[in-house]
Protein backbone atom coordinates (compact mmCIF):
# COMPACT_ATOMS: atom_id res chain seq x y z
CA UNK A 1 0.00 0.00 0.00
CA UNK A 2 0.81 3.95 -0.50
CA UNK A 3 1.41 5.87 2.59
CA UNK A 4 -2.08 6.29 3.83
CA UNK A 5 -2.93 9.88 4.25
CA UNK A 6 -5.05 11.77 6.77
CA UNK A 7 -5.83 13.82 4.33
CA UNK A 8 -9.87 14.14 3.87
CA UNK A 9 -10.06 13.94 -0.25
CA UNK A 10 -7.41 11.39 -0.80
CA UNK A 11 -6.36 7.37 -0.05
CA UNK A 12 -2.72 7.82 0.32
CA UNK A 13 0.65 10.01 -0.35
CA UNK A 14 3.45 9.24 -2.99
CA UNK A 15 6.53 11.74 -2.54
CA UNK A 16 8.85 11.03 -5.26
CA UNK A 17 9.88 14.74 -4.69
CA UNK A 18 10.04 16.49 -1.36
CA UNK A 19 10.74 19.81 -0.53
CA UNK A 20 9.20 23.50 -2.01
CA UNK A 21 9.33 27.04 -1.93
CA UNK A 22 7.13 29.58 -1.09
CA UNK A 23 5.62 31.86 -3.72
CA UNK A 24 2.32 33.38 -2.62
CA UNK A 25 0.27 33.78 0.19
CA UNK A 26 -1.39 30.33 0.82
CA UNK A 27 2.33 29.29 1.15
CA UNK A 28 3.17 31.37 4.14
CA UNK A 29 2.70 28.60 6.87
CA UNK A 30 2.99 25.92 5.15
CA UNK A 31 2.45 22.27 6.92
CA UNK A 32 4.69 20.15 4.78
CA UNK A 33 7.61 22.90 5.87
CA UNK A 34 6.26 21.84 9.30
CA UNK A 35 6.14 18.13 8.67
CA UNK A 36 9.52 17.69 7.06
CA UNK A 37 11.32 19.55 10.22
CA UNK A 38 9.80 16.66 12.23
CA UNK A 39 10.75 14.54 9.89
CA UNK A 40 14.22 15.66 9.58
CA UNK A 41 14.65 16.04 13.59
CA UNK A 42 13.42 12.32 13.73
CA UNK A 43 16.26 11.18 11.44
CA UNK A 44 13.65 10.35 7.80
CA UNK A 45 16.50 9.93 5.01
CA UNK A 46 14.49 11.63 2.62
CA UNK A 47 14.31 14.91 4.51
CA UNK A 48 17.79 15.03 5.27
CA UNK A 49 17.70 18.13 3.74
CA UNK A 50 14.80 19.74 5.75
CA UNK A 51 12.42 21.20 3.12
CA UNK A 52 15.09 21.79 0.55
CA UNK A 53 14.24 20.18 -2.95
CA UNK A 54 15.17 17.12 -3.22
CA UNK A 55 14.54 14.20 -5.53
CA UNK A 56 13.88 10.68 -4.62
CA UNK A 57 14.91 8.19 -7.73
CA UNK A 58 14.25 5.20 -5.18
CA UNK A 59 10.34 6.32 -4.74
CA UNK A 60 10.04 6.31 -8.44
CA UNK A 61 8.21 2.59 -8.95
CA UNK A 62 6.59 2.54 -5.01
CA UNK A 63 3.11 2.48 -7.67
CA UNK A 64 4.09 -0.05 -9.13
CA UNK A 65 4.63 -2.01 -5.94
CA UNK A 66 0.93 -1.36 -4.74
CA UNK A 67 -1.75 -4.20 -6.04
CA UNK A 68 -4.50 -2.38 -4.52
CA UNK A 69 -5.95 0.02 -6.68
CA UNK A 70 -6.21 3.15 -4.72
CA UNK A 71 -6.15 7.33 -4.99
CA UNK A 72 -2.47 8.65 -4.44
CA UNK A 73 -1.87 12.27 -3.80
CA UNK A 74 1.21 12.91 -5.72
CA UNK A 75 3.98 14.79 -3.72
CA UNK A 76 1.73 15.98 -0.93
CA UNK A 77 5.26 17.28 0.30
CA UNK A 78 6.31 19.15 -2.61
CA UNK A 79 5.03 20.39 -5.85
CA UNK A 80 5.62 18.49 -9.02
CA UNK A 81 6.07 21.88 -10.95
CA UNK A 82 8.71 23.32 -8.73
CA UNK A 83 11.11 25.37 -11.62
CA UNK A 84 14.00 23.22 -10.00
CA UNK A 85 12.34 19.37 -11.10
CA UNK A 86 13.70 18.90 -14.63
CA UNK A 87 11.42 18.15 -17.27
CA UNK A 88 12.72 14.38 -17.19
CA UNK A 89 12.52 14.22 -13.55
CA UNK A 90 8.60 14.90 -14.40
CA UNK A 91 8.39 12.59 -17.09
CA UNK A 92 9.52 9.78 -14.98
CA UNK A 93 6.24 10.40 -12.46
CA UNK A 94 4.46 10.39 -15.37
CA UNK A 95 5.54 7.18 -16.82
CA UNK A 96 4.88 5.25 -13.95
CA UNK A 97 1.53 6.89 -12.96
CA UNK A 98 0.78 5.43 -16.67
CA UNK A 99 2.33 2.49 -15.72
CA UNK A 100 0.68 2.08 -12.54
CA UNK A 101 -2.47 2.94 -14.26
CA UNK A 102 -5.05 0.97 -11.39
CA UNK A 103 -4.49 4.08 -9.10
CA UNK A 104 -6.12 7.14 -9.77
CA UNK A 105 -3.54 10.00 -9.53
CA UNK A 106 -3.81 13.96 -8.10
CA UNK A 107 -1.32 15.94 -9.04
CA UNK A 108 -1.71 19.54 -7.59
CA UNK A 109 0.26 22.66 -7.97
CA UNK A 110 0.88 26.31 -7.36
CA UNK A 111 2.93 26.88 -10.24
CA UNK A 112 0.24 26.73 -12.97
CA UNK A 113 2.58 28.83 -15.68
CA UNK A 114 5.01 25.92 -15.54
CA UNK A 115 2.19 23.73 -16.01
CA UNK A 116 1.00 25.39 -19.06
CA UNK A 117 4.59 24.97 -20.43
CA UNK A 118 5.14 21.51 -20.27
CA UNK A 119 1.47 20.62 -20.94
CA UNK A 120 2.22 19.24 -24.63
CA UNK A 121 5.21 17.29 -23.50
CA UNK A 122 3.12 15.05 -20.58
CA UNK A 123 1.61 11.90 -21.40
CA UNK A 124 -2.28 12.49 -19.88
CA UNK A 125 -4.50 9.58 -19.12
CA UNK A 126 -8.05 9.61 -17.68
CA UNK A 127 -6.97 8.18 -14.44
CA UNK A 128 -4.34 11.61 -13.55
CA UNK A 129 -6.30 14.31 -12.35
CA UNK A 130 -4.36 17.96 -12.33
CA UNK A 131 -5.46 20.57 -9.50
CA UNK A 132 -4.83 24.15 -9.24
CA UNK A 133 -4.13 25.78 -5.48
CA UNK A 134 -5.82 29.23 -5.18
CA UNK A 135 -5.90 30.94 -1.92
CA UNK A 136 -7.20 34.51 -2.91
CA UNK A 137 -8.68 36.24 -5.83
CA UNK A 138 -5.25 37.69 -7.13
CA UNK A 139 -4.52 33.71 -7.93
CA UNK A 140 -7.45 32.90 -10.01
CA UNK A 141 -5.37 33.11 -12.74
CA UNK A 142 -4.33 29.75 -12.14
CA UNK A 143 -7.75 28.42 -12.65
CA UNK A 144 -7.45 29.79 -16.50
CA UNK A 145 -3.90 27.77 -16.49
CA UNK A 146 -5.37 24.77 -15.54
CA UNK A 147 -8.23 25.01 -18.12
CA UNK A 148 -6.27 25.48 -21.30
CA UNK A 149 -4.17 21.75 -20.02
CA UNK A 150 -4.81 18.52 -21.64
CA UNK A 151 -5.22 17.14 -18.06
CA UNK A 152 -8.58 15.02 -18.44
CA UNK A 153 -10.06 16.03 -14.91
CA UNK A 154 -8.98 19.23 -13.10
CA UNK A 155 -10.28 20.64 -9.87
CA UNK A 156 -9.10 23.00 -7.65
CA UNK A 157 -8.11 23.41 -3.93
CA UNK A 158 -9.29 26.38 -2.49
CA UNK A 159 -6.91 25.89 0.09
CA UNK A 160 -6.05 27.58 2.70
CA UNK A 161 -9.03 29.98 1.41
CA UNK A 162 -8.10 33.44 2.60
CA UNK A 163 -10.03 35.63 1.13
CA UNK A 164 -13.40 35.83 -1.08
CA UNK A 165 -13.55 34.15 -4.44
CA UNK A 166 -16.28 35.51 -5.64
CA UNK A 167 -16.91 35.26 -8.95
CA UNK A 168 -14.69 31.97 -10.48
CA UNK A 169 -15.28 30.97 -13.91
CA UNK A 170 -15.90 27.02 -13.19
CA UNK A 171 -16.08 25.91 -16.98
CA UNK A 172 -14.52 22.54 -17.37
CA UNK A 173 -13.69 22.32 -13.75
CA UNK A 174 -14.56 19.32 -12.49
CA UNK A 175 -14.21 19.52 -8.79
CA UNK A 176 -13.82 21.60 -5.81
CA UNK A 177 -12.29 21.39 -2.40
CA UNK A 178 -12.62 23.97 0.36
CA UNK A 179 -10.60 24.27 3.17
CA UNK A 180 -9.40 26.79 5.95
CA UNK A 181 -5.40 27.59 7.46
CA UNK A 182 -4.37 24.93 10.29
CA UNK A 183 -2.03 25.21 12.35
CA UNK A 184 -0.27 27.34 15.28
CA UNK A 185 -0.62 30.52 13.25
CA UNK A 186 -3.96 29.41 10.76
CA UNK A 187 -5.71 32.68 9.74
CA UNK A 188 -9.31 32.92 9.96
CA UNK A 189 -11.27 31.60 6.85
CA UNK A 190 -15.33 33.62 6.93
CA UNK A 191 -17.89 30.93 6.82
CA UNK A 192 -19.86 33.30 3.83
CA UNK A 193 -16.78 33.09 1.56
CA UNK A 194 -17.14 28.92 1.62
CA UNK A 195 -21.29 29.69 1.25
CA UNK A 196 -20.62 31.42 -1.44
CA UNK A 197 -18.42 28.98 -3.14
CA UNK A 198 -20.53 25.68 -2.23
CA UNK A 199 -23.46 28.24 -4.17
CA UNK A 200 -21.36 28.86 -7.12
CA UNK A 201 -20.28 25.01 -7.47
CA UNK A 202 -24.06 24.25 -6.98
CA UNK A 203 -24.96 26.56 -9.87
CA UNK A 204 -22.37 25.05 -12.15
CA UNK A 205 -23.24 21.32 -10.99
CA UNK A 206 -19.27 20.95 -9.86
CA UNK A 207 -19.04 18.53 -6.73
CA UNK A 208 -18.67 20.57 -3.98
CA UNK A 209 -15.57 18.94 -1.24
CA UNK A 210 -15.48 20.93 2.06
CA UNK A 211 -12.45 19.61 3.60
CA UNK A 212 -12.06 21.59 7.33
CA UNK A 213 -12.54 24.64 8.77
CA UNK A 214 -8.78 24.48 10.35
CA UNK A 215 -7.31 26.76 13.36
CA UNK A 216 -5.17 25.84 15.90
CA UNK A 217 -7.42 23.07 16.62
CA UNK A 218 -8.85 21.33 14.04
CA UNK A 219 -10.03 18.13 14.96
CA UNK A 220 -12.21 20.58 17.37
CA UNK A 221 -13.23 22.86 14.94
CA UNK A 222 -14.08 19.86 12.65
CA UNK A 223 -15.78 20.03 8.89
CA UNK A 224 -19.25 20.50 9.33
CA UNK A 225 -20.78 23.00 7.49
CA UNK A 226 -24.50 24.25 7.80
CA UNK A 227 -24.53 21.18 9.77
CA UNK A 228 -23.41 18.62 7.31
CA UNK A 229 -20.58 17.08 5.67
CA UNK A 230 -19.80 18.11 2.19
CA UNK A 231 -17.87 14.86 0.48
CA UNK A 232 -19.12 14.57 -3.49
CA UNK A 233 -16.36 13.17 -5.51
CA UNK A 234 -15.69 13.78 -9.03
CA UNK A 235 -17.97 11.00 -11.31
CA UNK A 236 -14.30 9.41 -12.15
CA UNK A 237 -15.04 8.19 -7.95
CA UNK A 238 -18.20 8.23 -7.63
CA UNK A 239 -20.00 7.23 -10.98
CA UNK A 240 -22.14 10.83 -10.96
CA UNK A 241 -22.59 13.81 -9.17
Amino acid sequence: MGTKSAIEWTESTWNPVTGCSKISPGCKYCYAERMARRLKAMGQPNYAKGFDLALHEHALELPLKWKTPQVVFVNSMSDLFHKNVPLEFVLKVFDVMNRANWHTYQVLTKRSGRLRELDRRLPWAAHIWMGVSVETEDYLGRVDDLRQSSAHLKFLSLEPLLGPLSNIDLEGIDWVIVGGESGPHARPMDEEWVIDIREQCAKAMVPFFFKQWGGTNKKKAGRLLAGRTWDAMPKAVTGGY
